[in-house]
């Protein structure tokens, strides 16, 4: 196991990329720290941690609230004395155009989509200095790094993350302190329906992902959990600063 005994939080982990990604962590050895807004959420991915011979706890975080986030970060850190992994995964989908988006729209995207990131990882960053290094993902989104029609206030705050992932990697680098964007493509999760009802309804969605995907078809959850793993063990010790994008060839097409 490539991640045996390491310490990983891992934030919206209560469904979908989160959890698959929670589960591919324990699999691999690691201690989960397992983060959601619904505390029922963060328990239903512990137990299935739990069924697989795994270890986890649960907790109920809205990573929008900074002081609990924050705690959050201090308390596994004085449980476990480190932490080795830091997936700040959470995140919202809110749809429109430049005239259909409401500034409410782009504050709650920009306070779930980028300021916990920020949060979690400024308080991190200190524990990983002193233990001698660290991997933190970021969750953006292949919509990060091209544009999607109708979707301002996601694109805006996905491509935030980016930029914000490549500044940590470059201040943090010399303290051996990786710090990567995860940027998935089109997966089946209900994470979708904002942008599902922007295109008019789920006929359109799937008209769109066998046309304009290359592959012609959607990501599996367990697709992008494999490259989590990747980014967050080391078998991507020579990486930092990079955006994986995995999305089936459609930023290419």
């Amino acid at each position: 196991m490539i991640l045996k005994d390491r310490i990983a939080i891992v934030t919206g982990a209560g469904s979908g990329i989160g959890r698959g990604g929670a589960q591919i962590l324990a699999r691999e050895g690691a201690y989960l720290v397992v983060a959601d807004l619904y505390g029922d959420r963060s328990e239903e991915t512990v137990a299935r941690i739990v069924e697989a011979g795994g270890r986890a706890e649960a907790h109920s975080t809205d990573v929008t609230d900074n002081d609990a986030l924050e705690k959050l970060i201090n308390d596994t850190h004085s449980k476990h004395g480190r932490i080795d992994i830091l997936h700040n995964h959470a995140g919202i989908q809110v749809e429109g155009t430049l005239e259909e988006a409401t500034v409410q729209g782009l504050d709650d995207s920009y306070a779930l989509n980028v300021r916990p990131h920020f949060v979690a990882a400024r308080a991190v960053v200190p524990f990983m200095k002193e233990q001698g290094g660290g991997s933190i993902v970021n969750t953006s989104s292949n919509s990060g790094v091209f544009v999607d029609e109708g979707m301002l206030a996601y694109i805006t705050t996905k491509a935030a993350i980016i930029m914000m992932t490549k500044q940590i990697a470059l201040d943090y680098a010399k303290f051996n302190i990786r710090c990567n964007a995860l940027c998935p493509g089109w997966v089946d999760t209900p994470f979708n329906d904002p942008y599902i009802r922007q295109m008019g309804g789920r006929g359109a969605i799937e008209n769109y992902v066998k046309k304009a995907i290359p592959m012609g078809r959607w990501a599996s959850i367990e697709e992008i959990a494999e490259s989590i793993l990747f980014l967050a063990s080391d078998r991507s010790s020579f990486m930092t600063g990079h955006a994986l994008v995995i999305d089936g060839g459609e930023c290419i097409a």
